[in-house]
């Protein structure tokens, strides 16, 4: 399925990582971060799901589903909330919303409830037989298929280094924070440690470093992060 899913959400890097996980699922997405731009967004573009964080500025995520419900009582809306009070889910479904997720979650799991609301609705577009690959320094990561190559051979990797690859491979030589990539393998759970990623890179150097210990693809930036070199080694 190919769908158009507007993202309101006010927190950017949370948004940004969501943004890429629809793109990964070959989605398209408008990011927008306070509910009156919402609700504009959504009267412009007619989506095929609004994912809606309750906690928006301008205008609230009750609010908003409030409006989009009597303009369009058929668009599928997935609020998400730090809120865990049973009062506020249940509103938030008496309102019309199609489902609710409570934060921290994670970016698999968060697409796969997209999946199902899609298919439910039977707004999305059916998807392409391909998806291409996303390719840089000689990687490759694909993913739909979830798999990773490396000048053309098979590697194998943990479900949290394929998501690390395949935000580094979309954007080669962009510098990537520990945080930005923790985000990446965890979703948005604040209590993990951000050394995690150090371990992260240092297993996926041994799979595709010729020497990990000169790393020419996966590269240190001293005092900011990491990032996958654009050219081939």
């Amino acid at each position: 399925m190919c769908a158009h899913v507007l993202v309101a959400e006010d927190d950017e890097m949370q948004a940004e990582l969501i943004r890429r996980s629809l793109l990964a699922e070959g989605h398209s997405a408008t990011v927008v971060h306070d509910g009156a731009a919402a609700l504009d967004a959504a009267r412009r573009l007619g989506p095929d799901l609004v994912v809606l964080d309750l906690m928006l500025p301008v205008i609230d995520g009750f609010g908003v589903c409030r409006v989009l419900r009597g303009g369009d009582p058929e668009i599928p809306v997935l609020m998400l909330t730090a809120r865990s009070d049973e009062d506020d889910v249940l509103l938030g479904l008496e309102l019309g919303a199609d489902d609710y997720m409570t934060k921290p979650y994670s970016p698999r799991e968060l697409m796969a409830r997209i999946r199902t609301i899609l298919r439910r609705s039977g707004r999305a577009a059916p998807a392409r037989e391909e998806e291409p690959a996303v390719t840089a320094a000689g990687i490759s990561v694909d993913p739909v298929r979830h798999a990773v190559r490396c000048d053309g051979e098979p590697v194998e990797v943990t479900p949290a280094e394929f998501q690390i690859l395949l935000a580094m491979a979309g954007e080669p030589d962009r510098v990537f924070t520990r945080r930005q990539l923790l985000q990446c393998t965890r979703g948005f759970d604040r209590s993990s440690t951000e050394r995690a990623v150090d371990v992260h890179m240092m297993n996926l150097r041994r799979k595709i470093e010729a020497d990990p210990r000169r790393p020419v693809r996966l590269v240190t930036v001293f005092g900011v992060g990491y990032k996958l070199s654009g050219g081939r080694p």
